[in-house]
C-alpha cells in the first residue's frame, strides 16, 4: 500500500484488525489472521491520496478493503478514534460504511 507515512498507516490498521506488526523486505508490514501479507511502502512520487469517490482526471485508488464487523456503529467510532474519518458519501446504507484511513485510502466496515 502507497502512502506517506509507512509505520504509522501499518500501525493504524494493526490497531483496527488486530492483526500481527512485522517488517518484510524492507518495509512496515501486518500479516492478517488468514496469512495475508500487507507491505506499506512510500511511492517513487509522491504519494497523492486517492478521491472517494472517484473522480476522472484525479487520483484513483489503488486498494480497497472490506472489514466485516459485529458492531457497524461501535467500529466506526473506533476507526475515527484511531486516526480515519467517514467518508462524506455514502452508499451502503445501515449494511456498511465507507471510511478513509490516515492517509485517504478508502476502505469499508461491512456488517456481519
Amino acid at each position: 500500500m502507497d502512502c506517506a507515512d509507512p509505520a504509522r498507516t501499518r500501525d493504524f490498521y494493526a490497531a483496527l484488525t488486530g492483526w500481527e506488526k512485522r517488517e518484510a523486505y524492507g518495509c512496515p508490514a501486518l500479516v492478517g489472521d488468514n496469512g495475508l501479507l500487507i507491505l506499506f511502502t512510500v511511492p517513487e512520487v509522491k504519494h497523492v491520496p486517492p478521491v472517494w469517490p472517484e473522480e476522472a482526471g484525479k487520483q484513483q485508488k489503488q486498494m480497497h478493503f472490506n472489514f466485516q464487523v459485529d458492531d457497524l456503529p461501535a467500529v466506526a467510532n473506533e476507526a475515527i478514534r484511531l486516526g480515519a474519518t467517514k467518508a462524506a458519501k455514502q452508499f451502503g446504507g445501515e449494511h456498511f460504511v465507507t471510511m478513509l484511513d490516515p492517509e485517504g485510502h478508502p476502505f469499508c466496515l461491512c456488517a456481519k
